[in-house]
């Protein structure tokens, strides 16, 4: 099995206790997938620091992890307060504080936009408004302006309008960082729903010949689940782990791909995002008409080796071996994560949820066992509703 799973409790809970004083009135874990998230109040209530009452949020990454993608910037928290620091730019990012070694950040209250309109619902005009600003400020942050750590290696810093190298670099880490480095483990359920070995071959041919653009920053995950609206009908960007510099039509596809705005909806998000960016960036949108598509085709590619993996290791983490319901709802999404690749990965066919439950079931048998599956179970079948 995968190591991703933690197999003791996470350093900052250790942190947020002693910031806290006890467990008693700390809320968390919170669900996520990069951090364990803690939530408490400002540990230090008397003197100066009263005027940050409220509640404040204790991130860690989560122990042995598996990243499937890649990371530009050593702290999110030292990205935030960059952002802070810039005059002309107004991201709506949490306030962040030191407390000792600990940085926190400051918990915005309210609901993310996910829990108000759910992914394939059209999104109301005066959020989609408030998010075609926050990409035209982030469209002023400049490469050569921002100075902090950095976790990429060298390579995967495509000179600033270098399209093709950025993209090249994003396929070559789903290649060789998600799918080859774990190929051992997930290779022969990968075989099982009909993904071949060669699959990127044909899309990597297609990644190529790409406009030039200026970089700028990318927030690089950019859904309804990371949009936060107030009591006042703001919104506040959180989840910044996966920022990086390069191609801002990147980031739109990204967001695209992962909000899932309806048809005629994502035409005027389109729209608007050209004239947005391009009046803050010139040259930010040329190309889109040709490249867009191409960067969505990747997206819808890359959700396939990432969610496969993901799912088998939230199925074998379990503590018995997942039922048919557990089973059927993971062959749901992967049935339509893998229908939106078919094009892009040129997939033969796209199997059934009966099969792609069935090819869940054996796998995580055999990832169980350590051996190969001889006993077949009863075939995995819709459970009764009765």
């Amino acid at each position: 099995m995968s190591s991703a799973e933690p197999a003791a409790p996470p350093a900052r809970q250790h942190t947020a206790v002693a910031l806290h004083g006890g467990e008693h009135g700390l809320e968390g874990p919170l669900q996520g997938y990069h951090h364990d998230t803690y939530v408490l109040p400002w540990p230090e209530p008397d003197g100066e620091d009263a005027a940050r009452a409220g509640r404040w949020k204790c991130r860690e990454p989560r122990p042995g992890l598996l990243w499937f993608d890649r990371r530009c910037f050593q702290s999110e928290e030292e990205l935030i307060c960059a952002l802070s620091r810039f005059r002309d730019v107004d991201v709506p990012v949490p306030e962040v504080r030191p407390v000792g070694e600990c940085k926190l950040q400051r918990f915005i209250e309210g609901r993310t936009l996910a829990s108000m309109r759910r992914s394939g619902r059209r999104v109301p005009e005066h959020y989609v408004s408030q998010l075609m600003e926050v990409f035209g400020q982030l469209a002023k942050v400049r490469p050569k302006d921002l100075h902090i750590e950095r976790r990429c290696e060298a390579d995967d810093r495509a000179d600033d309008g270098d399209t093709n190298h950025f993209i090249e670099r994003l396929v070559h880490f789903v290649e060789k960082r998600v799918y080859r480095a774990h190929q051992a483990v997930y290779g022969s359920l990968f075989a099982a729903l009909g993904v071949p070995d060669d699959a990127l071959d044909g899309l990597k041919k297609r990644l190529v010949g790409f406009a030039p653009r200026p970089f700028c920053l990318l927030h690089g995950d950019l859904h309804r689940e990371n949009f936060i609206v107030d009591g006042d009908g703001r919104l506040w960007v959180i989840d910044w782990e996966l920022a990086m510099l390069g191609d801002p039509l990147y980031d739109l596809a990204t967001h695209l791909y992962l909000t899932r705005y309806p048809a005629r909806q994502e035409k005027r998000v389109v729209a608007e995002w050209c004239a947005r960016v391009e009046g803050v960036l010139p040259g930010a949108s040329k190309g889109y008409e040709n490249d867009l598509p191409r960067l969505r085709a990747f997206k819808c590619a890359q959700s396939v080796y990432t969610d496969v993996i993901r799912t088998a290791i939230t199925l074998g983490a379990g503590p018995s071996r997942p039922g048919p319901w557990t089973l059927v709802r993971s062959a749901v999404k992967l049935r339509r994560v893998l229908a939106a690749a078919r094009e892009p990965l040129e997939l033969p066919a796209v199997p059934g949820r009966l099969r792609i439950a069935r090819a869940l079931r054996d796998w995580t048998a055999t990832a169980r066992e350590g051996e190969p599956h001889e006993e077949r179970e009863p075939a995995v079948s819709a459970p009764s509703t009765s």
